[in-house]
């Protein structure tokens, strides 16, 4: 296993790796074109010496607005070796919210993907500091600076330019130290605004020596896809810890050309946070739904790899011929929408839920959970290979001390945790103790063996007027599971009972309505059918199933409406904000209420959709 200290030493093993394929990029002819290492360290050479040129250096900060692209990673590596930190910014965000987090890291450069993004900044940038914008794109734009002019030495007919005195001397040049200043991650803002993360050089490192420890990628040719988010903590962390192993990375700029790149590049390693795996699953059960033969079929093959679970999560392939027919027939044909190489599936970022891993397993494929905050780097615990449960996190990793409150919160300690939240003192005390320990204000439990279950976040519990508290997320996890629905958000804080908003996912409902023969003008038409109210009536039955009596959901509505980044309903990283959907749908919610009193004590039942 690699020892870093900081986030230089990553590029130093790029340097040496000498890879033909280390970036794989899609070219405007639509083929995935390859990078080498050593173009990838000149063009972060050129750009890096640009940045000095321009009086970048400690101190300084680099704003990032791009989807995942290769020059992502040389923008980024770029501003370390300069010694600045660089601020990702999620290329999703309004042009007012960019302006925010610019106004409050005080970036003097920012580097931008397309037209799109530098017209947001354009139109925002006398509320910054900013004296610099680099454009990746080639388009006109006369107060900016071309990247491709930038690396022009590199990019013509294949160059590599190199420092005249030497890789290392040149990466070294500015003594970048474990305790320096790498990067500022700003929080996804579910319950305020967002907050600057202060994440230095050791911290990145150290999380990176312990978090992939246990998988066993040192001997193995891997190729992964990057596609989640850059801006996302999670997804830099795994290109930094795959550029150490030397593996190819393919960069995957929308979620629309993922299933394509997945069966051109096919990886061998997918990481993908939960509502990933809910689409694919969703995919496969519309297809199988399609007509009554494969309905049957695929029904038949799941109940044959729900016999052989046990096996799946142990890691050992089932020799059973009717799993052995069902994996023929169904099941290597979901492992083909991955890309049919794939040994190592991870899933991080939200909770996956039993519902969802048990469904992958039932199907082959074992799905390994993690669990981890901005604040720490930030990986606390992972399932591995050699150490696996299924519902669990994982165990925590060999840094990571912790330990529960009396009320459950989890906190932990170790060189991983972040160093402040940027400018905000008061923030930074309340989260982090005298002692050292960082509140992560997630309830959890630690089984017999070591392994580390989260139930819920200590904000969001809902305490009914009986007393008893509740985590929404669990409730909201299995909601999601179900084919017909997208998005879900529990209520019922200090009342008698719980209910529900839920989002259909719109294109399985219709597909759904279609098949019933259930005809349909609007979306808005379509969610008050007494048919689809039954619809989504059986699916709250199921999940009232497999809960306790307090944490059944009563009453329900089903809104006309997506919930989307840019409506405001989910966080760039897609977590949900609770607060926004109970706000807007307020008045339907308290219509829940008065009538259904009497329900009260009755049995859970789904609630007629309000109005």
């Amino acid at each position: 296993m690699f020892q870093l200290r900081t986030l230089v030493d990553i590029f130093a093993r790029v340097v040496s790796g000498d890879r033909e394929r280390a970036l794989l990029w899609l070219n405007a002819a639509g083929e995935w074109a390859p990078i080498t290492s050593r173009q990838l360290a000149s063009r972060v050479y050129l750009l890096s010496m640009q940045f000095e040129q321009w009086g970048i250096g400690k101190g300084d900060r680099v704003a990032l607005l791009s989807e995942n692209r290769w020059e992502w990673p040389v923008a980024d590596f770029a501003t370390l070796l300069a010694g600045a930190a660089d601020v990702p910014v999620y290329p999703t965000l309004t042009a007012d919210q960019t302006a925010a987090l610019l106004v409050d890291c005080g970036a003097r450069t920012a580097v931008v993907s397309s037209e799109a993004q530098y017209r947001k900044l354009a139109s925002i940038r006398e509320r910054t500091r900013l004296e610099r914008i680099v454009i990746m794109d080639d388009f006109p734009a006369p107060d900016a600076v071309s990247l491709r002019s930038i690396l022009a030495p590199s990019l013509e007919n294949g160059g590599a330019a190199e420092p005249p005195a030497g890789w290392d001397r040149w990466m070294r040049r500015h003594g970048v130290e474990p305790e320096d200043l790498a990067t500022l991650v700003y929080t996804s803002g579910t319950t305020g605004e967002p907050k600057g993360v202060m994440l230095t050089h050791g911290n990145l490192a150290s999380n990176l020596n312990y978090s992939t420890a246990g998988y066993s990628w040192e001997d193995k040719e891997l190729c992964c896809v990057s596609f989640l988010p850059l801006s996302h903590i999670t997804a830099r962390h795994l290109d930094y810890a795959l550029f150490c192993y030397g593996a190819t990375l393919a960069y995957c700029g929308s979620f629309q050309l993922l299933p394509g790149a997945l069966k051109a590049v096919k990886p061998n390693v997918f990481v993908a946070v939960p509502r990933v795996y809910e689409k694919v699953r969703e995919e496969a059960e519309r297809r199988a739904a399609l007509r009554p033969v494969t309905r049957k079929l695929f029904a038949w093959a799941l109940a044959a790899g729900r016999r052989q679970r046990a096996r799946t999560l142990k890691g050992q392939r089932p020799t059973a011929l009717s799993w052995r027919l069902a994996d023929w027939l169904v099941f290597r044909k979901i492992r083909a929408g991955f890309g049919g190489r794939v040994e190592d599936f991870v899933a991080g970022g939200a909770p996956l839920g039993m519902d969802t891993a048990g469904w992958f397993a039932d199907a082959g494929i074992r799905i390994f959970e993690g669990y981890g905050l901005s604040e720490t780097s930030p990986v606390l615990s992972l399932n591995t290979p050699r150490d696996h449960r299924i519902g669990s996190v994982g165990k925590p990793i060999e840094s990571v001390q912790h330990r529960l409150e009396p009320d459950g919160e989890l906190l932990v300690r170790g060189p991983f945790l972040f160093q402040s939240y940027w400018g905000r003192p008061e923030a930074t005390a309340e989260a982090i103790d005298s002692e050292g320990w960082f509140h992560t204000g997630d309830i959890a439990r630690i089984d017999d063996d070591g392994f580390l279950y989260i139930t819920g976040r200590k904000k969001d519990l809902i305490k009914t007027s009986g007393g008893k508290a509740v985590a929404p997320q669990m409730i909201e996890t299995r909601l999601c599971a179900e084919t017909l629905v997208s998005h879900a958000a529990v209520a019922g804080d200090r009342r008698q009972y719980l209910c529900a908003v839920i989002a259909p996912n719109f294109p399985a409902l219709e597909d759904w309505a279609s098949r019933q023969s259930i005809p349909f003008r609007s979306r808005e038409e379509l969610v008050e059918l007494p048919e689809v109210h039954a619809a989504f009536q059986e699916i709250v039955r199921r999940l009232n199933a497999g809960l306790a009596n307090f944490e059944t959901v009563k009453r329900f509505i089903v809104v006309a409406e997506e919930w989307t980044v840019e409506s405001g309903e989910l966080t760039p990283s897609m977590k949900l904000r609770r607060n926004i959907v109970l706000q807007r749908h307020e008045a339907r919610i308290a219509a829940l209420y008065p009538e259904a009193r009497r329900l009260e004590n009755s049995q859970p039942a789904g609630g007629r959709p309000g109005l």
